[in-house]
């Protein structure tokens, strides 16, 4: 029976590169004094190639169309066919908040427990503005009066504990560029006794799905120690804003991605961007111009450093990351009895700050769990404790 020439040609375009890289060693031993030796192994049609190195952890494999094996950015040459450098499997990234700069095909699981919101409606950021402004509607004041105010109510906690689970799928057909869609689904426990004069009552537990988001990644520079993305993120008011579970508006996240790997172990990773709502309910004149929802400027970096546990199935990472926000304008409500009847307060020149720490673990070829704590460095804060949990398959 006559094979299909196809292997085989397959075999030789695949060895010449590899034949051109022994040409140009002058003698048979390495710099360490090790011998080299290279290994071909032709199998039916799905011919492979082997390359292999005594004494080095380095290994390569070219396999068919059936797959193909991790490598370490720093262990991989050039591209045969383009010449140009191979990039970082998305698996490299380890921070746990900032977002990842590296583009690659994923799935991502994230579980969020937050502790102790106490502006939950602050720049309608995290959820719309309270509900309470239409208690304000009556025939004897107007005074801080919205009766289409979205956000639950009728009172205003003073606190709220919430917990958030995240279901991010990333679709990269290019190297440089991909989209992504992200599924929350939030609970939230008010806390604490509303002290508004004169008092309302707080609304109950809430659960449900919140806003989603979707965009898009595209890399201006992807080497293999450097990836600078830009990223555009929208939010789409799918969130049941009564219950607090949204915004209610429509918002447009830019930001600029980081990432550089400074060393075999040591990386670095930032983020740079805006929060812009499009809409969002209307602001105090009494306070200030503008609506309710309000512009929030953002930052992160972490280092991070891969301890040396000599395993090709597993690795360990700690990460510091500091995130903060800068928010430029819109307004809050502020639980202060001696604000009667508004409590709108104006949210704009407000900096928060958190540190995190946290570790990933990669498990295999594809698989990687992160796990940290974060903490509020400032008074004014989204939330004083954060605890993650993240899954993330790449594939």
């Amino acid at each position: 029976m006559n094979r299909s020439p196809l292997p085989l040609l397959i075999l030789v375009i695949v060895l010449i590169p590899l034949g051109l890289r022994g040409q140009t060693a002058a003698s048979p031993l390495n710099e360490s004094g090790s011998l080299s030796a290279i290994a071909v192994s032709s199998s039916g049609d799905s011919g492979s190639v082997a390359f292999e190195k005594a004494g080095d952890v380095t290994r390569e494999s070219a396999q068919g169309a059936h797959g193909s094996a991790k490598q370490s950015p720093s262990k991989v040459p050039a591209s045969a066919s383009t010449g140009e450098p191979n990039v970082p499997p998305i698996d490299d990234s380890r921070v746990g908040y900032v977002d990842n700069a590296i583009i690659g095909s994923q799935i991502r699981i994230r579980l969020d427990a937050n502790l102790q919101d106490q502006t939950p409606d602050f720049a309608e950021f995290f959820y719309a503005k309270s509900g309470y402004y239409k208690t304000l509607c009556t025939p004897t004041t107007q005074a801080g009066c919205d009766p289409i105010a979205p956000g639950p109510g009728p009172g205003i906690p003073n606190s709220i504990n919430f917990q958030q689970l995240f279901l991010n799928a990333e679709y990269a057909p290019k190297r440089r560029f991909s989209i992504f869609v992200e599924l929350p689904i939030r609970w939230i426990q008010p806390q604490g006794i509303e002290t508004i004069n004169p008092p309302q009552p707080v609304f109950g537990k809430q659960s449900g799905f919140s806003d989603v988001q979707a965009g898009f990644k595209l890399a201006a520079i992807a080497s293999e120690k450097t990836y600078l993305t830009f990223q555009l993120r929208g939010y789409f008011p799918s969130g049941n804003a009564a219950k607090g579970l949204g915004t209610n508006h429509y918002s447009v996240e830019p930001s600029l991605l980081l990432y550089q790997r400074l060393s075999k172990r040591f990386t670095f990773e930032g983020e740079i961007g805006d929060w812009h709502p499009i809409g969002g309910s209307a602001g105090d004149s009494t306070v200030g111009s503008g609506g309710f929802a309000g512009d929030v400027f953002f930052y992160g970096f972490g280092p991070s450093y891969e301890l040396p546990i000599h395993s090709n199935r597993f690795g360990i990472a700690p990460v510091l990351e500091l995130v903060g926000w800068r928010t430029l304008s819109g307004f809050w409500s502020e639980t202060n009895p001696l604000q009667t009847p508004d409590p709108a307060d104006t949210a704009a020149g407000t900096n928060m700050m958190n540190l995190k720490a946290g570790a990933r673990f990669t498990i295999g070829n594809h698989n990687s769990l992160y796990a940290g704590y974060g903490r509020a460095i400032t008074s004014n804060y989204w939330y004083l404790k954060i605890f993650r949990i993240e899954y993330r398959y790449a594939f």
